[in-house]
């Protein structure tokens, strides 16, 4: 199971108005151990007001820089965006946990591949960890980045992305869209399904894509979805994360109690649960150390297995069919079906 570490923060960069990126130093003996695939996230923690907040963030760096760097964009009565956008500083120690998630691109430097990626907002991040690598390491391959926001003045990593199309003019490609913005060599509005066509059927019609990959909010990545899949798109070539998720999911009627059995760090402990509340919450409210971050079912740190006994997950945006015919589910979304359920974090 991965485990936090304390890492010190060597620089924060000032993206826009209103996000940050955090740059860590990873010391030499912890180099392997960071080590990721563009694409996937680390979990910071920090005591904020008292409380103990924890938050999944994608990586934006790329595999082969020095340090490793996350970039957090503040949301309205977001704990922890707020404070690292307006707290954190250079030299302040956070605890991190090692790299891990599914939304990876693994980079094939001997072939010649073309990626669209549509992103929206801070959705960007992991797909900026792609877009270096690809750069870097398949030197043949073409990325198109179509990305949304709500002005040029917002859309993180903007100078960079230019920069990368300036050296990289004939393998990569930038789309950008405002909806708040008329802008030159812009589009106007969100991505939607229009703009999807437009870049398959009109403005990229000449290139075959190998892998689609979809970064933002749920809505977003649904239409695409959709019209890719009209577009006789492959299901396996289409690759997503959510940033948010609906949030007027109806949960489940469980009613009474359930007695939960949990392994974690080779340690199995009983613990009395609501059937009402989540795995996670009914884990955590017992002080139990298990991984989670988001809580929200848009990463995949809560994974676990359930050994014994029934869980249903109402809501799945992350985990394969056969992976739920395994027994994995997500804590956060799962909840006690039956009276007695054996769950294993270390077997996932």
């Amino acid at each position: 199971m991965p485990q936090f570490v304390s890492l010190t923060i060597k620089e924060v960069i000032q993206e826009t108005p209103s996000a940050v990126s955090l740059v860590f130093k990873i010391p030499d003996e912890l180099k392997s151990d960071f080590h990721f695939v563009p694409g996937q996230f680390i979990t910071l923690k920090a005591t904020i007001n008292g409380e103990d907040v924890r938050r999944a963030y994608s990586l934006s760096s790329s595999p082969y820089d020095n340090d490793i760097k996350v970039s957090v964009k503040k949301i309205a009565d977001g704990t922890f965006s707020i404070y690292a956008n307006e707290n954190l500083k250079t030299g302040d120690v956070l605890q991190v946990m090692m790299p891990e998630g599914k939304f990876k691109l693994n980079p094939q430097p001997a072939k010649n591949l073309n990626y669209m990626a549509f992103a929206a907002g801070s959705g960007i991040t992991p797909i900026m960890s792609m877009i270096k690598t690809v750069l870097n390491e398949e030197k043949d391959s073409k990325f198109v980045l179509i990305y949304g926001n709500k002005s040029s003045v917002e859309t993180m990593f903007f100078k960079e992305l230019l920069q990368l199309q300036s050296q990289y003019p004939n393998r990569l490609f930038l789309e950008f869209i405002y909806s708040r913005e008329n802008a030159e060599e812009a589009l106007f509005g969100r991505i939607d399904k229009s703009t999807v066509n437009f870049a398959l059927k009109n403005k990229f019609k000449d290139i075959s894509f190998n892998d689609f990959f979809l970064c933002g909010p749920e809505a977003m990545i649904n239409t695409v979805k959709e019209v890719l899949s009209e577009n006789e798109i492959p299901d396996e070539a289409i690759h997503f994360e959510l940033f948010t998720t609906s949030t007027d999911t109806e949960k489940p009627s469980n009613t009474g109690k359930a007695t939960i059995a949990v392994i974690v760090d080779d340690e199995e402990t009983t613990v009395e649960a609501d059937k009402s509340k989540t795995i996670l919450d009914s884990v955590l409210n017992a002080d139990l150390d298990v991984p989670y971050s988001c809580k929200g079912g848009v990463c995949c740190s809560c994974i676990c297995r359930v050994v014994e006994g029934d869980a249903n997950m109402p809501v799945n945006n992350l985990l394969t069919d056969d992976e739920v015919k395994e027994g994995l589910v997500l804590a956060c979304q799962a909840y006690a079906v039956s009276d007695s359920l054996k769950i294993d974090f270390d077997d996932a």
